[in-house]
């Protein structure tokens, strides 16, 4: 049995239109950079929660500085302490690239779980959950850049105080801008393994052709070529001026400017990629 109405129903004193009208539209840089600090907060809760993701960023300065320096110290540089001031840089820059992988991989797993699903019915900017995910990494960093820097001291390394300061705000903001090329990796990619695999066969090669753990003079004509162009080469560099010397040079601009273009380019991009994914 069917009902029909004699009358239409009376029309709602708010048109859908007016309501589109005053709907906001737009949110001001304040309120992203308050929303992505908001976004980050939450990263560093799941990091309280599940504590082993901290593992490799405390583990892995330690072996890797332990077994770079007695491995390679005496035939490199002739002695352990000759070659800390040159490995330590190197390990440090190694560690905290190769670690930022780890942000596209954890991007990729949430958006598998549908967590990225809630925050794109959320009225906040659509940078805000890539910018906060990749923020509360930061902090993955800084464990990682103060451990490295503890085991060189305790070595017997002694780096300028004022350089190590430097050096570690140079290594996070150039790590927060390599990120952002893995997050655009796990937005476009399907599986987290494939971000992780295809990132480690990138960053390796970037990492050690550079001159991070042995002198640029002992490699092929052709190696130096690509050695000195590389943009890991330049912060490692930057890192060593900074903490051996105290210096600020030439290679701390060049790893600025790097960094601001990775983020002016690979930033929208990624932004681009996770908005298409939520179509």
């Amino acid at each position: 049995m069917t009902t029909t109405l004699d009358k239409p129903l009376p029309s709602t004193s708010i048109s859908t239109a007016s309501v589109r009208a005053e709907a906001k539209t737009s949110i001001s840089l304040i309120e992203t950079v308050r929303q992505s600090f908001s976004m980050g907060y939450r990263g560093l809760l799941k990091i309280r929660h599940n504590p082993e993701q901290l593992f490799d960023v405390v583990l892995q300065p330690i072996i890797f500085t332990l077994m770079f320096t007695y491995i390679f110290g005496g035939a490199i540089s002739g002695n352990i302490n000759a070659y800390l001031p040159v490995i330590i840089p190197g390990i440090l820059v190694q560690t905290v690239i190769v670690t930022s992988i780890v942000t596209g991989t954890q991007l990729r797993e949430d958006m598998d779980k549908g967590v990225f699903d809630r925050f794109r019915s959320l009225p906040i900017a659509r940078i805000s959950p890539l910018a906060g995910a990749l923020l509360a990494d930061v902090v993955r960093y800084l464990i990682a850049t103060v451990i490295t820097f503890a085991v060189g001291i305790a070595m017997g390394w002694r780096p300028d105080p004022v350089g190590v300061v430097g050096s570690m705000l140079l290594v996070l903001v150039c790590s927060f801008a390599v990120s952002w090329i893995f997050a655009l990796m796990g937005c476009l990619m399907s599986k987290a393994s494939a971000v992780q695999g295809i990132s480690m066969l990138i960053m390796f090669p970037l990492t050690f052709m550079s001159n991070a753990f042995v002198p640029v003079e002992t490699m092929p004509g052709w190696l130096q070529g690509f050695v000195k162009v590389n943009p890991v080469s330049h912060l490692v560099s930057a890192v060593r001026e900074l903490c051996n010397n105290g210096h600020v040079g030439t290679h701390v601009l060049w790893s600025l400017v790097g960094a601001a273009i990775i983020t002016v380019i690979f930033a929208p991009l990624a932004v681009r990629a996770y908005i298409r994914n939520a179509k």
